[in-house]
């Protein structure tokens, strides 16, 4: 008769450390593809942020306009604030937007305020000091007549205009032009803190729709 030869012990046991390291590849290949995943996910999501941060910041500087008596563009160093055109369904009207950098728990984050809509200087007069106390963390005053929204994180950030053929930094009104003249082109320098996305220095420049420049090289 013929005999059947099983599995011996040792045999049975080289067979579970073979399948117990197999499952322990597959476990780290899975951690590693879901790692890869979220890293990814959250990178998207950082440049997502940055792309439409930067749309927001170029539609305010393109939406900019003059009025007689009211400041069009102010930086001081810390505050950026534009009064720009909008519309409504019955009148046209103007916001005062404000950009600005605010430090909290988290960290320094770029943030934006715009003013609820203004028909009249007085208005206009009273979002522009609104805007000046939101930088400067009086949330209360500010916040019954705007709105707040914090952007991405950002280290540091720099304004220069570009006017007389030359780039400078834009600190305050240029005694030579006034208040309410229109820089010829807008450069924004944000640092960026090391992070899943873009980290270091950007740099985006403005130029206005109806100035003809050239770009140093």
């Amino acid at each position: 008769m013929n005999r059947q030869r099983g599995f011996t012990l040792i045999e049975l046991m080289v067979a579970i450390f073979v399948m117990a390291m197999l499952a322990l590849m597959s476990w780290r290949g899975i951690d590693g593809m879901a790692r890869a995943q979220e890293h990814n996910r959250v990178r998207g999501d950082a440049v997502l942020t940055l792309q439409t941060t930067l749309s927001q910041w170029t539609a305010d500087l393109d939406a900019m306009t003059k009025l007689s008596g009211t400041s069009t563009i102010d930086w001081d160093g810390r505050l950026l604030r534009i009064t720009r055109r909008g519309s409504d369904e019955l009148r046209p009207v103007v916001y005062v937007v404000a950009w600005t950098l605010r430090t909290g728990a988290n960290g320094s984050h770029w943030s934006r305020w715009q003013s609820a809509p203004l028909t009249r200087r007085d208005e206009w007069q009273a979002a522009w000091s609104d805007a000046a106390a939101w930088s400067q963390g009086d949330m209360a005053q500010s916040a019954t007549r705007g709105v707040d929204v914090s952007l991405m994180p950002v280290d540091s950030w720099q304004i220069y205009y570009f006017r007389n053929d030359m780039w400078s930094p834009a600190v305050g009104a240029d005694a030579f032009t006034g208040a309410n003249a229109l820089p010829d082109g807008v450069r924004l320098v944000l640092n960026l803190p090391p992070g899943p996305a873009l980290t270091g220095l950007l740099s985006r420049d403005w130029v206005r729709p109806s100035s003809s420049i050239q770009k140093p090289s």
